[in-house]
């Protein structure tokens, strides 16, 4: 089942950076900011991240959390917010639960080479749970400003 804009957000719970269970149930009431991404320390997702990063504090004042979703380890994810000073969240989803309940584990290829891997696909949930935004093109070093349109 492919999600839209409109849809209600699937409801999941994993592990963060720290190993503290977060769920999106936790944040109801409050516009979150899920984006999905294929690796820690690769050149388009620390762009990304360090976009999002840069312009955190101005998400904030739009009223958004930012959660960013891959598939490394808690402790991948340690090293790569350490690094680059992450202020949000990383959900460690090492079962690829979370990135199949929202469609964005597919098949994808490189040099020829078919794989399966993580979609960079960012949804934007608002106060009840439901999908308003669904960025699929996403631009790693201008992020944000998609966001805030």
């Amino acid at each position: 089942m492919e999600l839209k804009t409109g849809d209600k957000a699937p409801l999941f719970e994993g592990k963060d950076q720290n190993g503290n269970t977060i769920k999106l149930s936790d944040y109801q009431g409050k516009k979150v900011i899920l984006y999905f991404y294929p690796k820690d320390n690769t050149s388009g997702c620390t762009a990304q991240a360090c976009n999002l990063r840069d312009n955190y504090s101005h998400l904030q004042k739009e009223g958004y959390e930012v959660i960013g979703v891959s598939t490394d380890s808690e402790k991948s994810h340690q090293n790569f917010i350490s690094k680059y000073e992450l202020p949000f969240t990383l959900i460690a989803d090492t079962d690829k639960q979370i990135v199949e309940q929202y469609g964005v584990w597919q098949e994808k290829s490189m040099y020829g080479r078919k794989y399966m891997g993580t979609m960079r696909y960012t949804f934007v949930i608002d106060e009840n749970g439901i999908i308003q935004d669904i960025i699929t093109k996403v631009k790693t070093k201008e992020h944000a400003e998609q966001l805030l349109k």
